[in-house]
């Protein structure tokens, strides 16, 4: 024990994992304990639980893999099946000859597992440690390979399917007792759990189900870019609208209007609600769905992207007790999400927060969360008019749409409450002729907004990227844009780079695949997930005071800069010079 304890020392010292000062502190709190100093190293966030993995492998002597961006084969995947794989976090990545198998694990002491794929396999198992990065990725590839047998599903369950109407016959005719019927069909429901399950794995946004005159095409929204997934034959589109309609509760004989429901399923312990709205088209009923995970906990405001001058803006306005808070921008720009995180920082027990929403995206306890009905009365605004008599501390309105809910928010914020709200702007200085146009008096908008929010979202680039420079025809572009020697001063303060010239400054952009005759393809996996970009204007006295003179948008949006304002672009920018993103994404988000 004594012998593995020098040995871990050594290790976290040579790898500078932690400060010999810490560890010293760390020791004389636990003693010579390994398995104590490990824990408190975690609990004390000096190091994570993956890097302390890698020290233990190194002290038992087992090699570390990372498996981040390995494709393992079927074959060699399905030695271990997957419910065991998930349980005991060990995965099949490697046959060596043809007696022994090469495993990933998070515990590499777990011999029970060992030796229950020891006795399936036959195979000698040679443990490996792995990260949780590389588990989660590994664990992926099980659900990925769904790809590879979605179309034999498919097919096999859309050829044992049969047309209920007759040759000619428009699909609208099916009856309701007919459709109930075939979404009741086995084939059907297999066709369906296979399109939910797959677009879950592929961590989808949305699935869109849109018919036409001979199929049926299923496209997934993959970070923020629609991709067809499947096309299906047209004989399947009624018995899938269907079972999506008795899943949701909506009317199965009603096809002529639009619909809107709502189910969740759980997969791997984790909730997933759906959001279901169909539309009649020309060609049949077309369904979107929204895929929402139950839980928000986990986002901060630095994983949805916000730092330095703009995060310090957002912390400092949460402080207050009194105030609107507003986030702006398109469908789909991550709106909720920022609101949300603000909420779970907010959700503290000394306060009663309650929220109006259209519809409830994300359920968090200890939040009265109701949700907008306009068809029985309960709208935004009167919603919001009975909250007030609530005791609420903090109202969260899911949107401000109309004069009334405009009113209300605002004489919420002046009469001692919290208020976060969304609009459809375009910029942050956008959102105050917007509320203007709403009738809110000039005088009571600067007395109540603390700060105002304007996000895009972008993709997140991988491992999968090249570093490049700019050339100076893209720089010329770029000043064109923004102020690059300003910009320049903020990415030295915050760190991001001790260059003078704009050509030293690395970027990163897709790795470039095969070269056909005509051009480089962009390899089509160098994006996975999604960050914010964003420009935050606190309610400084000079933008109150330009405000009041009725300056313009342009104005205002001159001064909020000369304020330190990093824009939606140039934050862009920032988080490109970061590796985070390319320069091409950015102003791909901007246009849009």
């Amino acid at each position: 024990m004594h012998t593995d304890f020098i040995q871990l020392k050594n290790f976290l010292i040579d790898s500078r994992l932690v400060s010999t000062k810490e560890l010293s502190s760390a020791i004389e709190e636990v003693g010579d304990n390994p398995k104590k100093l490990e824990d408190y190293l975690i609990s004390k966030g000096l190091a994570s639980e993956d890097e302390m993995r890698r020290a233990k492998a190194y002290v038992i002597g087992i090699p570390f893999v990372d498996l981040r961006q390995n494709k393992i084969a079927k074959d060699i995947l399905s030695i271990i099946p997957e419910p065991i794989a998930r349980k005991h976090n060990i995965v099949a990545y490697k046959k060596t000859g043809d007696s022994s198998l090469e495993v990933a694990m998070l515990d590499p002491l777990d011999l029970e597992a060992i030796e229950f794929i020891k006795k399936g396999s036959k195979l000698k198992i040679l443990p490996r440690l792995t990260d949780t990065e590389s588990m989660k990725a590994s664990l992926l590839q099980y659900q990925k390979s769904l790809k590879a047998e979605f179309g034999d599903i498919i097919q096999k369950e859309a050829a044992s399917l049969k047309m209920v109407a007759s040759s000619g016959e428009p699909v609208e005719e099916v009856g309701e007792g007919d459709l109930k019927k075939m979404a009741e069909d086995l084939p059907i429901v297999r066709i369906v759990d296979t399109l939910l399950s797959h677009a879950i794995s592929q961590k989808a946004s949305d699935i869109h189900i849109e018919p036409y005159e001979k199929e049926l095409v299923i496209r997934y929204r993959l970070d923020g870019v629609l991709n067809d997934a499947m096309i299906l034959p047209k004989e399947t589109s009624p018995g899938i609208i269907a079972r999506i309609k008795v899943l949701s509760n909506l009317r199965l004989d009603e096809k002529r209007l639009p619909q809107d429901g709502r189910f969740k399923i759980e997969t791997d312990g984790q909730n997933v609600s759906f959001r279901v709205s169909t539309l009649p088209t020309y060609f049949g009923e077309k369904v979107v769905m929204r895929l929402l995970p139950d839980s928000v906990h986990g986002f901060t405001l630095e994983s949805v992207g916000f730092h330095g001058v703009g995060l310090e803006n957002i912390q400092e306005a949460i402080r207050r007790t009194t105030g609107m808070i507003l986030v702006t921008g398109p469908t789909g720009s991550g709106k909720s999400t920022t609101l949300y995180a603000l909420l779970d920082i907010l959700n503290t027990p000394d306060v009663n927060i309650s929220t109006v929403e259209d519809p409830i995206e994300y359920q968090i306890s200890r939040i009265n969360q109701t949700q907008v009905k306009p068809d029985i009365g309960l709208t935004f605004a009167s919603g919001l008019r009975t909250l007030v008599r609530q005791d609420p501390d903090i109202i969260m309105v899911g949107e401000i749409r109309d004069r009334e809910t405009a009113g209300l928010a605002v004489n919420a914020a002046l009469t001692g409450h919290l208020v976060l709200s969304t609009l459809h702007t375009n910029s942050a200085t956008g959102t105050v002729p917007r509320l203007l146009d709403m009738g809110v008096e000039p005088f009571l908008l600067v007395s109540t907004i603390n700060v105002i929010v304007a996000q895009r979202l972008v993709r997140r680039l991988n491992k999968n990227k090249e570093e490049y420079f700019l050339t100076e025809a893209e720089i010329k572009e770029l000043e064109r844009k923004t102020d690059l020697s300003k910009l320049l001063e903020t990415f030295k303060k915050e760190k991001i780079t001790k260059e003078n010239n704009w050509q030293k400054i690395p970027f990163y952009r897709p790795k470039m695949g095969k070269k056909s005759e005509k051009s480089v393809e962009v390899q089509e996996d160098s994006y996975s997930g999604r960050i914010g970009i964003n420009e935050v204007l606190p309610m400084t006295r000079t933008l109150r005071d330009l405000i009041i003179s009725g300056a313009t948008t342009d104005a205002i949006g001159e001064e909020a800069k000369k304020e330190g304002m990093m824009t939606m672009f140039e934050d862009g920018l920032f988080k490109a010079a970061q590796g985070v993103t390319s320069i091409e994404e950015v102003l791909r988000a901007i246009t849009e």
